[in-house]
Order: C-alpha cells, then sequence, then structure tokens
C-alpha cells in the first residue's frame, strides 16, 4: 500500500504501480484533502490519516500489508506501525521525517513554515515545489505542479497544520517489522533525520538513493523500485 506526499495524490505512486502489480496486490490511495479524497470540517486531527488507512484496510478486507510512503505518506506508515503493528508487514520509509523538532533549525523553521503558508497561494507553491522537485527528472514538473495548484488553499492550511505536527521520536523503538529506509541523495529536507532513523529502528537497513531529491521515486523510479522489490522479497514469506 502506498502512501504518497502532502500537497500531492495517488498519482505519485504510478511508475510503481506499474512494477509491483505484476507481483503483488498494489493499493494506492489520496489521504484525506488530497486527490479525489474530501476534507471534512474542523480541525485536522494527524492521528485519522492513520486511522483512514486502517479504515482502507478494513474496507477491502486486508489483513495487513507492506505500507510504503513517501514524506508525510512515511509518517503515516511509520504512525500505524508504532501503534496499531498487527496491520504491518513491513514498512518501506521514503524521505521520511518522524518529527519536526529535530534540531534547532527544525524548531525554527517549521513554524515560520506553517506562518507563511497563509499567505502563499496555492498556484505560487506549486510552481515552487515543481521548479525546486524537477531537477533530476523534468517530468516531475507538470505533475507536481498541476496537483499541487488542484488544491483548496483552505483545506492544504488545515492540513499542514496537522502534518507539520506529526510526532513520533519517542515511539521509533516500538517498530518492530523489517523496515527499509530510502532517501534521495541530494535531499535536504529530510537527510538530517535519516540516521538516527535507522538507528532507532531496530529492523532497517538505509540506502541512498542516486541523482534523487525529496520527490524521490519520481527522480529515480527504477532504483527505488529494485531496493523495494529486494526488500519484498526479503521480508516476505510468500512471493
Amino acid at each position: 500500500m502506498f502512501t504518497h506526499g502532502a500537497s500531492w495524490d495517488k498519482n505519485q505512486w504510478d511508475k510503481q504501480v506499474d512494477y509491483f502489480s505484476q507481483y503483488y496486490q498494489t493499493i494506492t490511495w489520496d489521504v484525506r484533502g488530497h486527490g479525489a479524497s474530501s476534507l471534512p470540517k474542523g480541525m485536522v486531527d494527524a492521528v485519522d490519516f492513520r486511522k483512514d488507512l486502517i479504515g482502507l484496510m478494513n474496507h477491502l478486507q486486508i489483513k495487513n500489508a507492506h505500507l510504503c510512503g513517501l514524506s508525510m505518506g512515511g509518517h503515516i506508515s511509520l504512525q500505524t506501525a508504532i501503534h496499531n503493528p498487527e496491520y504491518v508487514k513491513s514498512l518501506i520509509l521514503i524521505g521520511t521525517p518522524f518529527t519536526n523538532k529535530f534540531n534547532w533549525y527544525e524548531k525554527l523553521l517549521v513554524p515560520l513554515n506553517r506562518f507563511s503558508n497563509l499567505f502563499i497561494p496555492m498556484s505560487v507553491s506549486a510552481k515552487i515545489q515543481a521548479y525546486t522537485l524537477s531537477k533530476f527528472n523534468k517530468e516531475n514538473k507538470h505533475y507536481i505542479n498541476s496537483t499541487v495548484a488542484s488544491m483548496s488553499y483552505k483545506n492544504w492550511v488545515r492540513i499542514w497544520n496537522a502534518v507539520s505536527r506529526m510526532e513520533s521520536r519517542n515511539d521509533l523503538d516500538k517498530v518492530n517489522c523489517s523496515t527499509l529506509i530510502l532517501y534521495g541523495e541530494k535531499d535536504t529536507m529530510i537527510k538530517r533525520q535519516q540516521e538516527y532513523l535507522h538507528n532507532n529502528i531496530k529492523q532497517s537497513q538505509l540506502i541512498i538513493i542516486d541523482n534523487a531529491h525529496h520527490a524521490t521515486n519520481l527522480d529515480n523510479p527504477n532504483q527505488v523500485n529494485e531496493n523495494i522489490h529486494q526488500h519484498l522479497i526479503n521480508s516476505s514469506d510468500i512471493y
């Protein structure tokens, strides 16, 4: 089960679906407030993200699955493994933050980022993201720009307020499943957290993806797919 990053949608995983659906039942979904999923009124609680994932699995009568996510999607998958481990066969965390207070830099920058979002139109955010995250793969630009720009500004402010407060630092030792940690070699957004993540999840493997930034699975899909596939073979009792 693939869970996308914040402000993106399930189409982020098209190249993974094309590859892995040859071998596995492969599922993507839109997190609430993204893509085709609605966002209920009121405060957004990040706990609901993993509850939605579990609800989807229950609806599809899936007892457990390999959970893969990028950025926000990785953190949702991580929190599912922490709080609902019976649903998780293994984890694949791509460019995944586990806290927004890792060091003084994040403690200062994240609240400023949260505040600045109140004044930046989605069309501008989309262009900034598309430019920044398409340097290794020019094809990223259209997908990121169109997907981010299509989000409701009011929904995004509410969603990011919740996402930027997600916290799992003190619970990493509760992850007991096989875990693959991937991040792009040029991913300055989350690189500083990855060694700590690896050192505090017992059964984890850390691999750096070449020629990739935060849009890691879009920048270098072949290397990402190869590493995920090997992880699935190693951690699955049935192939």
